[in-house]
């Protein structure tokens, strides 16, 4: 990521103020609220937006299961504590947030605390390795629609009919062009490859494999979009190194690419730990073995690098994130997957991503699940007051 001098940050901060709706200044003392970790989809329901110290049940996605899955058990994280003020020069940044009329003071308050941080650290953000010829990051963003085709409750992809759900695509890519024209924008289908079950199935994996029919039938739909597809790895008990070599054949394609779920991978689980009752989790080591195997993949046959995708809510489900390994040819996106009102959300990128620097970002944004209380859904323009900027927004 580009560094920015304390000048510049400024700057950028009173450009933000510029913008200013309904904005408050505020500042927010503490740390985010642990979150409670549930599935996700419609399935489990915040519990209070009353206060900042009330968890929400934070779940990314629901697995479509054959045999169906019961709401989950409640599983705490251990809080998470990072800054919410800055020492020195960056003491003098001042962020006003802005947003949508109506949006709470807690929601300003959040947006305020995780943009300074945001700021604070854009001098030593990571720079990664040098983008190859290819790379489409940093210089563009993508725009996903996510789920499967099997599953009205795993994302916008499979609740609405095909042609529908093109054109809110088509809508809400056009939206993220207008907000932000600096880069180029790209649709993507991001299909969910690899579905956790709520059974263990034949082989004990508790997953199932999508069909060949429908990876192409999807990337059929990216493709009449100019856009992308990327296939998901949600790996119940199986592993990625099942999972992955079965995907290279479709990853062989210059414009399809990956993402992998630690919310459903249970291999560092007990066995028999059902999918979903409790939040999965990957280690380094898991992402860097899938690094250098599409490393190998990009090398061997000399494509443009790929892009990863690594979905996070919770501080352990990646617990020791920053030894993750990002090469030239493996461009890697941390991806804030929570789901909730404004100011959990962006508490959580503050918390799990920005705090936990590993080269790009990434923000959902639940159709539903964030809007069950009331709240309007974050429009590109508040969400893009972030910092880093996101460069992956994925719809569920």
């Amino acid at each position: 990521m580009q560094g920015t001098s304390v000048t510049h940050r400024v700057l950028l901060a009173a450009s933000l103020a510029a913008l200013a709706a309904c904005a408050s200044e505020t500042t927010k003392q503490g740390t985010a609220a642990p979150q409670v970790g549930a599935t996700g989809g419609d399935s489990a329901a915040v519990a209070s937006t009353a206060t900042a110290s009330t968890a929400t049940a934070s779940g990314g996605d629901v697995a479509a299961s054959a045999t169906p899955v019961d709401s989950a058990a409640a599983t705490t994280s251990p809080t998470t504590t990072s800054p919410t003020t800055t020492t020195g020069a960056d003491s003098a940044i001042k962020v006003v947030p802005f947003g949508i009329p109506g949006r709470k003071k807690v929601d300003l308050s959040s947006a305020a605390s995780a943009v300074r941080l945001g700021l604070s650290k854009e001098p030593t953000w990571p720079k990664g390795p040098t983008p190859l010829p290819g790379a489409l990051l940093p210089g563009h963003r993508i725009v996903a629609y996510y789920g499967n085709p099997h599953s009205k409750k795993m994302g916008v992809i499979g609740e609405y009919p095909e042609q529908q759900m093109l054109s809110m695509l088509d809508r809400t890519v056009a939206e993220w062009r207008a907000a932000d024209p600096s880069v180029q924008t790209i649709p993507a289908i991001h299909l969910v490859a690899v579905v956790a079950q709520g059974a263990p199935g034949p082989d004990g994996g508790w997953r199932r494999r999508e069909s060949p029919e429908m990876i192409e039938r999807t990337y059929n739909w990216a493709k009449s979009r100019k856009g992308l597809l990327f296939v998901d790895i949600q790996g119940g008990h199986s592993t990625l190194q099942a999972e992955l070599p079965l995907l290279l054949k479709y990853l062989e394609r210059p414009d399809v690419h990956l993402g992998i779920d630690p919310e459903f991978y249970m291999h560092h689980a007990k066995e028999g730990v059902r999918p979903s009752v409790k939040v999965g989790q990957m280690l380094a080591s898991d992402v860097n073995y899938v690094i250098q195997t599409l490393d190998k993949l990009v090398a061997d046959k000399k494509l443009p690098p790929k892009i990863l995708i690594v979905h996070r809510f919770r501080r352990d489900m990646v617990p020791d994130a920053e030894s993750i390994r990002p090469t030239p040819r493996v461009q890697v996106v941390m991806d804030m997957d929570g789901w909730g009102p404004p100011w959990l959300k962006y508490d959580s990128y503050r918390d799990y991503i920005v705090t936990h620097p590993v080269q790009f970002t990434g923000f959902k944004l639940f159709y539903h699940n964030d809007t069950k209380a009331g709240d309007a859904l974050l429009t590109p323009k508040e969400v893009l007051q972030l910092r880093p900027r996101p460069l992956y927004i994925q719809y569920q």
